[in-house]
């Protein structure tokens, strides 16, 4: 019988082999390192003569299952699972350039993300040029000579705006740029980047794959060349992912299909109410016609994702007091969990921005952002219905 490629049935039937014991589910392989028979086959595996286990900082079976799932969901051909997803962030671009090299980035990037093209990098003589989201027609001129990667989110993070991969995929292939793709608000499920020219995808694992709140990760797949170099620089510098943490997120996957479509469903019914109501002045979900890039994203996204942004009237002082009238959701940093999470980056998480830069990355004085949950969407909407009534 042939094997199925279908999504669904490779994030569940993709595992390691079967043990002596025949384990139904995959074990946990809660080991620092492997054993060799002879000194043959330790001088072999060393020299990467045979592939195999060597140490759980290189890799480890839990942690090979889970990157195997990833790399086939998003057609690539190899990956590697780290720790967090900044730091499968930041490992590949310090495994991919060298000082003097030139990145090419959307404006609108995680925080973290932001800190690293602007504080870090820089110390190693590597510049980031941003452009906006509603300016892509300036990416051409911000390339120059020494310029090797091309880097963007989508959605983005908080405002969930649309870029379209496939335009910037060409772009970054007619100037033999590295086009890496932060697929974090989308997952393999929705949108796969590298369809449209991506070389190398990044997803924080913390968020909807693992989509419960439990554990942190990250992951990068992509070109079998750059990721033997992302490879190399993690197994020396040691950002790995912990084997307990690639079994949880290897389990999570065998469900994300299911758990995406109910999300993207309560999130569209959530949009659909929001903009309907009179405290709101705006609303940002994908799959919405009102969307500015809704062909775009009707192009490349499968759903529109969990994630609604919308802009409360009143401002900074009005989305304190949504907050304060919120009384099932959660008030959090995370997102992709079961249970709805509301934020107001202005007055959190993006509070320390001047206005104007807030402004640059599309985060308005009453913009919140929903993480639609699994919760029941009448729950859902009965508590954002009642926290913008007593704002």
């Amino acid at each position: 019988m042939s094997q199925s490629k279908k999504f669904e049935t490779q994030a569940i039937r993709n595992q390691t082999e079967r043990t002596q014991f025949l384990e139904h589910s995959t074990p946990l392989y809660l080991t620092s390192s492997f054993v060799f028979e002879d000194a043959e086959e330790m001088r072999s595996s060393f020299a990467e003569e045979k592939e195999r286990n060597l140490y759980s900082r290189f890799t480890n079976p839990n942690t090979s299952e889970f990157v195997d799932k990833i790399v086939e969901m998003e057609g690539a051909e190899a990956g590697y699972a780290f720790a967090t997803g900044m730091s499968a962030i930041f490992s590949s671009f310090a495994a991919l350039l060298n000082s003097g090299d030139h990145i090419v980035s959307c404006r609108s990037v995680f925080g973290s993300t932001h800190s690293m093209f602007t504080k870090y990098l820089p110390k190693w003589n590597i510049d980031t040029s941003y452009f906006k989201v509603d300016d892509v027609d300036v990416l051409e001129s911000l390339i120059k000579e020494n310029t090797k990667i091309l880097y963007i989110e989508t959605p983005t993070n908080p405002a969930v705006d649309i870029l379209d991969l496939e335009l910037i995929g060409e772009i970054a292939k007619k100037h033999n740029l590295i086009f890496i793709v932060d697929n974090c608000f989308a997952t393999p499920y929705i949108q796969q980047p590298i369809k449209f020219g991506a070389d190398l995808v990044i997803h924080s694992a913390t968020k909807l794959i693992d989509g419960q709140g439990r554990v942190l990760g990250g992951v990068s797949v992509g070109k079998a060349d750059l990721i033997r170099e992302i490879y190399l620089f993690a197994r020396n510098t040691g950002p790995a992912m912990s084997p307990f943490n690639a079994w949880v997120l290897s389990k999570s996957l065998e469900t994300l299909s299911i758990r995406v479509e109910k999300h993207c469903e309560n999130a569209l019914k959530l949009a659909q109410f929001l903009e309907e109501n009179k405290n709101v002045e705006l609303v940002k979900y994908p799959f919405l016609k009102s969307h500015p890039q809704y062909e775009v994203a009707k192009k490349q996204m499968k759903l529109g994702g969990n994630i609604v942004a919308f802009e409360i009237k009143g401002g900074i002082e009005a989305g304190r007091k949504f907050l304060d009238s919120i009384k099932m959701c959660s008030l959090s940093a995370n997102l992709g969990d079961t249970r709805t999470i509301v934020t107001h980056p202005s007055s959190t998480t993006h509070g320390r921005l001047s206005v104007e830069d807030r402004l640059e990355v599309g985060i308005t004085d009453g913009l919140v952002r929903v993480s639609v949950g699994l919760e029941n969407i009448e729950d859902i909407i009965a508590d954002i219905a009642q926290a913008l009534t007593l704002k």
